[in-house]
Protein backbone atom coordinates (compact mmCIF):
# COMPACT_ATOMS: atom_id res chain seq x y z
CA UNK A 1 0.00 0.00 0.00
CA UNK A 2 1.37 3.44 -0.85
CA UNK A 3 2.09 5.89 1.93
CA UNK A 4 -0.71 8.10 0.57
CA UNK A 5 -3.23 5.26 0.76
CA UNK A 6 -1.98 4.41 4.25
CA UNK A 7 -2.47 8.04 5.34
CA UNK A 8 -5.99 8.09 3.90
CA UNK A 9 -6.88 4.86 5.73
CA UNK A 10 -5.42 6.26 8.96
CA UNK A 11 -7.39 9.52 8.90
CA UNK A 12 -10.58 7.73 7.87
CA UNK A 13 -10.12 5.35 10.80
CA UNK A 14 -9.41 8.31 13.06
CA UNK A 15 -12.62 10.08 12.04
CA UNK A 16 -14.63 6.86 12.32
CA UNK A 17 -13.33 6.08 15.80
CA UNK A 18 -13.97 9.63 17.03
CA UNK A 19 -17.52 9.46 15.69
CA UNK A 20 -17.93 6.01 17.29
CA UNK A 21 -16.86 7.38 20.68
CA UNK A 22 -19.31 10.27 20.24
CA UNK A 23 -22.08 7.77 19.50
CA UNK A 24 -21.11 5.54 22.45
CA UNK A 25 -21.43 8.49 24.77
CA UNK A 26 -18.92 9.60 27.35
CA UNK A 27 -19.22 8.74 31.06
CA UNK A 28 -20.17 12.34 31.92
CA UNK A 29 -22.04 15.10 30.09
CA UNK A 30 -19.17 17.49 30.74
CA UNK A 31 -15.54 17.33 31.71
CA UNK A 32 -12.10 17.19 30.16
CA UNK A 33 -11.01 15.63 26.89
CA UNK A 34 -7.32 15.21 26.09
CA UNK A 35 -5.91 15.58 22.58
CA UNK A 36 -2.41 14.13 22.73
CA UNK A 37 -0.65 15.32 19.60
CA UNK A 38 -2.30 18.53 18.38
CA UNK A 39 -0.40 18.68 15.10
CA UNK A 40 -2.16 20.95 12.64
CA UNK A 41 -5.36 20.87 14.71
CA UNK A 42 -7.71 19.00 12.36
CA UNK A 43 -8.55 16.32 14.92
CA UNK A 44 -8.86 18.92 17.69
CA UNK A 45 -11.37 20.76 15.50
CA UNK A 46 -13.35 17.55 14.90
CA UNK A 47 -13.39 16.77 18.63
CA UNK A 48 -14.46 20.33 19.47
CA UNK A 49 -17.31 20.10 16.95
CA UNK A 50 -18.51 16.67 18.08
CA UNK A 51 -18.11 17.07 21.84
CA UNK A 52 -19.49 20.56 22.58
CA UNK A 53 -19.34 21.68 26.18
CA UNK A 54 -16.22 19.72 27.06
CA UNK A 55 -12.91 21.35 27.91
CA UNK A 56 -10.24 20.07 25.50
CA UNK A 57 -6.63 20.12 26.64
CA UNK A 58 -4.13 19.53 23.84
CA UNK A 59 -0.48 18.49 23.98
CA UNK A 60 2.30 18.90 21.46
CA UNK A 61 6.01 19.58 21.25
CA UNK A 62 5.46 22.95 19.58
CA UNK A 63 2.53 24.90 18.23
CA UNK A 64 1.95 24.08 14.57
CA UNK A 65 -1.84 24.22 14.40
CA UNK A 66 -3.88 26.47 12.16
CA UNK A 67 -5.07 29.51 14.19
CA UNK A 68 -8.71 28.39 13.81
CA UNK A 69 -7.79 25.02 15.34
CA UNK A 70 -5.70 26.18 18.27
CA UNK A 71 -6.88 25.63 21.86
CA UNK A 72 -7.59 28.64 24.03
CA UNK A 73 -5.42 29.99 26.80
CA UNK A 74 -4.59 27.38 29.41
CA UNK A 75 -5.66 24.47 27.21
CA UNK A 76 -2.44 23.89 25.28
CA UNK A 77 0.51 22.19 26.95
CA UNK A 78 3.72 22.46 24.95
CA UNK A 79 6.89 20.46 25.42
CA UNK A 80 7.99 16.86 25.18
CA UNK A 81 4.76 14.98 25.83
CA UNK A 82 6.47 12.25 27.84
CA UNK A 83 7.46 15.03 30.27
CA UNK A 84 4.24 17.10 30.18
CA UNK A 85 1.57 14.36 30.26
CA UNK A 86 2.01 14.10 34.03
CA UNK A 87 0.51 17.58 34.38
CA UNK A 88 -2.95 16.05 33.91
CA UNK A 89 -2.53 13.00 36.16
CA UNK A 90 -5.68 12.69 38.25
CA UNK A 91 -7.67 15.18 36.16
CA UNK A 92 -10.43 12.62 35.52
CA UNK A 93 -10.60 13.00 31.76
CA UNK A 94 -13.66 11.45 30.15
CA UNK A 95 -11.89 10.87 26.83
CA UNK A 96 -8.32 10.89 25.59
CA UNK A 97 -7.27 10.73 21.96
CA UNK A 98 -3.62 10.06 21.15
CA UNK A 99 -2.31 10.07 17.63
CA UNK A 100 1.43 10.36 18.13
CA UNK A 101 2.69 7.28 16.33
CA UNK A 102 5.51 7.92 13.90
CA UNK A 103 5.68 4.70 11.82
CA UNK A 104 9.28 4.36 13.03
CA UNK A 105 9.19 1.18 15.14
CA UNK A 106 12.04 2.23 17.44
CA UNK A 107 10.41 5.61 18.21
CA UNK A 108 6.95 4.10 18.71
CA UNK A 109 8.40 1.38 20.97
CA UNK A 110 9.76 4.15 23.20
CA UNK A 111 6.44 6.02 23.20
CA UNK A 112 4.48 3.01 24.40
CA UNK A 113 6.75 2.76 27.45
CA UNK A 114 5.17 5.94 28.90
CA UNK A 115 1.93 6.70 26.98
CA UNK A 116 -0.28 3.98 28.56
CA UNK A 117 0.66 5.11 32.10
CA UNK A 118 0.10 8.76 31.23
CA UNK A 119 -3.37 8.17 29.80
CA UNK A 120 -4.45 5.71 32.49
CA UNK A 121 -3.39 8.22 35.17
CA UNK A 122 -5.41 11.01 33.51
CA UNK A 123 -8.63 9.14 32.73
CA UNK A 124 -11.64 8.94 35.03
CA UNK A 125 -13.11 5.49 35.74
CA UNK A 126 -15.17 4.68 32.66
CA UNK A 127 -13.20 7.19 30.59
CA UNK A 128 -12.35 6.18 27.03
CA UNK A 129 -8.99 6.26 25.27
CA UNK A 130 -8.46 6.03 21.52
CA UNK A 131 -4.92 5.67 20.27
CA UNK A 132 -3.00 4.94 17.12
CA UNK A 133 -0.57 2.99 19.31
CA UNK A 134 -1.50 0.10 21.60
CA UNK A 135 -2.01 0.98 25.26
CA UNK A 136 -1.12 -2.13 27.20
CA UNK A 137 -2.04 -1.24 30.79
CA UNK A 138 -3.89 -3.19 33.51
CA UNK A 139 -6.26 -0.27 34.13
CA UNK A 140 -7.29 -0.06 30.46
CA UNK A 141 -9.78 -2.58 29.12
CA UNK A 142 -9.76 -3.04 25.32
CA UNK A 143 -13.03 -2.24 23.58
CA UNK A 144 -14.19 -3.55 20.21
CA UNK A 145 -13.42 -1.37 17.24
CA UNK A 146 -16.23 -0.10 15.04
CA UNK A 147 -16.74 -2.03 11.84
CA UNK A 148 -14.51 -0.98 9.01
CA UNK A 149 -11.44 -0.28 11.13
CA UNK A 150 -8.91 -3.04 10.74
CA UNK A 151 -7.30 -4.34 13.94
CA UNK A 152 -3.99 -2.64 14.65
CA UNK A 153 -4.91 0.56 12.77
CA UNK A 154 -6.42 2.10 15.90
CA UNK A 155 -6.99 0.98 19.49
CA UNK A 156 -9.89 1.70 21.83
CA UNK A 157 -10.01 1.27 25.62
CA UNK A 158 -12.12 2.04 28.69
CA UNK A 159 -10.57 2.93 32.06
CA UNK A 160 -11.53 0.24 34.58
Amino acid sequence: MSRLDSFIHRVQAQRDILNHVRDLGLPAAEGVILEVGLGNGRTFDHIRENFPGYRIIAFDRALGAHPASTPGDGDLILGEINETIGEVAGIGAVFAHADIGTAYPEVDAQTITWLPDGLADALAPGGIAASGLPLDHPALEPLPLPSGIRPGRYHLYRRR
